[in-house]
């Protein structure tokens, strides 16, 4: 398919030379030629589209500006034309120019583009480098070049981000402290695992991250702290352009990833596509000491994965203002973990081994058409997406020196597709009022099998281990939104509601050894509305204030409702909860921006009301009290509230330094059951010695991010990056303070810049660990240790540019909003 696609858009291009060619032209032709300029930085502005129409309207040709932003668009017929300079992100501008005699070469000199404000959103702060922009209801981290040189794909550079944290060893990512957070794609949600998914995408293809921490009522409303948007670059330059790019990570194994994008647009049609591959060895290693019983378990893990992303797409132009645009995205994943885990004490020395082999592969279908109304703000966008995801699993457990439990396989077949249709409305009532108003449909379906050999099941004692079992899990969600926005001098308001009727049925089918079996269906359905409300008043261009509320959801996921055993070692098991409940967040947060002479700060606070609160539930395994295991699963909690604050700032002291910093302070009371064995006797501890307990655990976090950017010259920068994450307090343990120092430096070379080397040296001190400390179920300390300490060397190669013509025929006004490039 990648070949056919490449030669398709080959010989497109060499026809559409050779009709261009074939034009007779007139003797006398102009030159239109100048310069564009960030508005607001004075910086020049690389790859803005300059397209030439004629009095009809018709485009004739086009360019794109250089790295320095000059163009030069010869060979122009004489006449009345309009140059449209268009970039992404930027207001239009349209210049008339007349070619005739005495004015056959024009010079437009500097012309400015300003960011455009979407809708009622207000832009602000700003750098040379990555920039940080409060809107009304988003934070927007526009990613420059200083950011990319962090790392080689999105997981390592989300740690750079205010407020976003990485699991370096889970790959779960969370948003103010908080992993109940949904993570899109150009504002698409996918079927391939998160974790997974970030390793995918390489940093040089992510224009922009948006955190959408109290999202309008157009947003589907899950995710208690809110929405982390990923939006990659998108390719409209007229003609043939890509990017290749390489790069290796190595701490203990060497990890390789590379990526090629390619976009060819001319005339109505827009091609592209991508591939990117992540492949590699992970190490890990920790230990847990347990100080009830002076027992240690030392941990030591590894994966070898493969990983491979494609994407292939086409935007077709039917006029002016009809738009339909398809793609789709496949990945191919195949991981293989192995593992040691040795329990030791004064008299004897226990021992597991394990691996676990994963195949899975992804795919999603995405169909899209745009009407543009006589109005240009006024459109129709009709959305239908398809995801399917297939995992094949099998885990070998073999134990040695243990009477319980025996060596084991485990095999589970997961298969889920998510279908969703969305139809939205924009519809400018006039200059300072706007409607906006939707429906979407999703359905979800999902079927795990599970079965197990080497272990005896009995429905008498069916808790641990888990009997063969089919769980089938399907939730349909019909929603409608509503919003109004509107401009009063100062002062700017939308408020929203968002409707949404939700079904959930779900069956494990459970087989025991005598083939026995037990059904546990499970239904839930559920109306509920969420309103939204925003309110900014900009008392001065240096001021800004936003006030905003919303209604959101956490729905339990697939893991957290799979009674299927997730994970597990010789002392503890993780499972899922079938009737664990949606918990709901009613969220305020305010926000201040203010405009400095040389960059800006941003302070916000929040707070949280959160009812049905989901939290961990640990108890102990009765299968065998004496021998100390435990089992982790989830369940519904009291009420809780949660709230915070954060301060970050864009801030450039000289013309070669520029600093991003932020810092956030989080609290939360979490509310869950924990259980102990309340006898001294161990040895000959029996159920009735299992005491429950209601934990309740006042958390307060606190972190602190500074990346700084030092400019040597136009193609040489070094970057210093230092983090440090506070102590956190959880129902099960306390995980203990964490801190890293990453450096790194950036440097362009070749014509135009197209060629840009880059070095990453990450955790150079080698402090990064997760140490942690706790008293349930029973007293330990432990900590665990991954591959931080690494280096990471990556060559970007931009080819293509502006060597083509677009063919003789009308283009959209508006090309940002085509579509394009990137992964997902």
């Amino acid at each position: 398919m990648r070949s056919l696609f490449i030669l398709c858009a080959v010989l497109f291009s060499f026809f559409t030379v050779q009709a261009t060619n074939t034009d007779p032209k007139d003797d006398k032709t102009g030159t239109i030629s100048g310069r564009v300029l960030d508005a607001t930085l004075k910086e020049p502005l690389p790859y803005v589209n300059i397209i030439i129409k004629n009095d009809a309207g018709k485009t004739v040709t086009g360019s794109i500006t250089l790295d320095d932003g000059s163009f030069i668009i010869e060979k122009i017929e004489e006449g009345k034309v309009v140059v449209s300079i268009q970039y992404i992100g930027y207001k239009t501008v349209n210049k008339n120019i007349t070619i005739g005699k005495g004015n056959y070469k024009v010079n437009l000199g500097d012309v400015l583009l300003e960011e455009e404000a979407e809708g009622l959103d207000e832009v602000t702060v700003v750098a040379d480098v990555s920039t940080i922009q409060q809107k009304v209801d988003r934070k927007v981290i526009t990613i420059g070049k200083d950011l990319t040189t962090a790392g080689a794909s999105a997981s390592d550079i989300m740690n750079n981000i205010p407020s976003v944290s990485v699991d370096q060893q889970t790959g779960n990512i969370s948003l103010r402290g908080n992993e109940n957070v949904r993570v899109m794609v150009d504002g698409k949600l996918s079927n391939v695992p998160i974790a997974q998914l970030l390793k995918q995408i390489p940093s040089t293809s992510i224009k922009q991250i948006e955190l959408i921490t109290n999202p309008s009522a157009k947003y589907n409303p899950e995710g208690m702290s809110g929405i982390i948007n990923i939006k990659l670059h998108k390719n409209t330059q007229i003609g043939f352009n890509g990017n290749l790019n390489v790069g290796v990570t190595k701490e203990v194994f060497a990890k390789f990833n590379s990526s090629i994008d390619m976009n060819y647009r001319n005339g109505k049609f827009n091609f592209y596509g991508n591939y990117g591959n992540n492949i590699g060895k992970y190490d890990n290693f920790g230990g847990i000491d347990r100080l009830d019983d002076n027992t240690r378990q030392d941990f030591k893990f590894g994966n070898n994965n493969k990983s491979h992303l494609y994407k292939i797409g086409v935007d077709f132009y039917m006029n002016d203002k009809n738009t339909i645009s398809f793609f789709t995205n496949q990945n191919i994943f195949q991981g293989d973990g192995f593992g040691s885990t040795i329990i030791t004490d004064n008299t004897f020395t226990q021992s597991q081994l394990f691996s676990n082999d994963s195949e899975n592969s992804s795919g999603q279908y995405n169909l899209a058409y745009k009407l543009e109304f006589t109005d240009e703000n006024e459109t129709l966008d009709i959305e239908i997406d398809y995801n399917d995801f297939e995992n094949d699993e099998i885990a070998n457990f073999d134990f040695f020196n243990f009477s319980f439990p025996p060596n084991y396989v485990d095999n589970v077949d997961t298969k889920r597709n998510q279908t969703t249709v969305n139809v939205d409305y924009v519809k400018p009532i006039n200059e300072k009022t706007k409607i906006e108003a939707g429906l979407e449909a999703r359905l979800f379906d999902s079927d795990i099998d599970y079965s197990s050999t080497g272990q005896t099941f009995s429905s008498d004692a069916n808790i641990i281990p888990t009997p063969s079992t089919d769980f089938t899990y399907n939730r349909d969600i019909y929603s409608a939104y509503f919003t109004f926005g509107k401009t009063l001098e100062k002062w700017n308001y939308q408020l929203g509601v968002r409707a949404e009727q939700v079904n959930v049925s779900a069956d494990a089918l459970r087989t025991f050894d005598d083939n026995s079996t037990e059904l546990i269906p499970f239904t839930n359905d559920y109306f509920q509305v969420y309103p939204s409300a925003f309110l900014t008043f900009n008392p001065s261009e240096k001021n800004s204030y936003q006030l905003s509320f919303s209604r959101r959801v956490d729905r339990p996921g697939l893991q957290q409702v799979n009674p299927i055993r997730e994970w597990s070692t010789p002392r503890i098991s993780s499972f899922g909860n079938t009737q664990l409940q949606p918990q709901f967040t009613n969220s305020m947060e305010t926000n201040y921006t203010r405009q400095l002479k040389n960059g800006s700060i941003t302070a916000g606070v929040f707070y949280r009301i959160i009812e049905d609160n989901i939290n961990r539930y640990v108890y102990i395994d009765r299968t065998d009290v004496t021998l100390g295991n435990a089992i982790l699963s989830f369940d519904n909690f009291d009420n809780t509230t949660a709230f915070g604050l954060e301060l970050s700032t864009n801030y450039r002291p000289t013309k070669w330094w520029s600093l991003n910093a932020s810092f956030d302070l989080y609290s939360q009371t979490q509310r869950g059951i924990t259980e102990i064995i309340d006898t001294d006797d161990i040895d000959n501890a029996t159920v009735d010695d299992i005491v429950r307990l209601d934990t309740e655990v006042d958390n307060v976090i606190w972190n602190l991010r500074a990346f700084n950017n030092f400019k040597v010259s136009k193609k040489l920068s070094f970057s210093l990056f230092t983090m440090y994450r506070g102590e956190e307090k959880g129902i099960q343990f306390t995980r203990l303070p964490m801190f890293m120092v990453n450096t790194g430096m950036r440097y362009s070379f070749l014509e135009d810049d197209r060629a840009t080397f880059s070095f990453n040296y990450s955790d150079i001190l080698n402090t990064m660990k997760f140490e942690f400390e706790g008293d349930t179920p029973y007293p330990s300390v432990g900590g665990f240790n991954w591959e931080s300490n690494t280096w990471n060397i990556a060559l970007s190669y931009r080819f293509g540019g502006n060597k083509y013509r677009a063919l003789r025929r009308k283009q959209r006004d508006d090309n940002t909003k085509s579509g394009g490039g990137g992964f997902l």
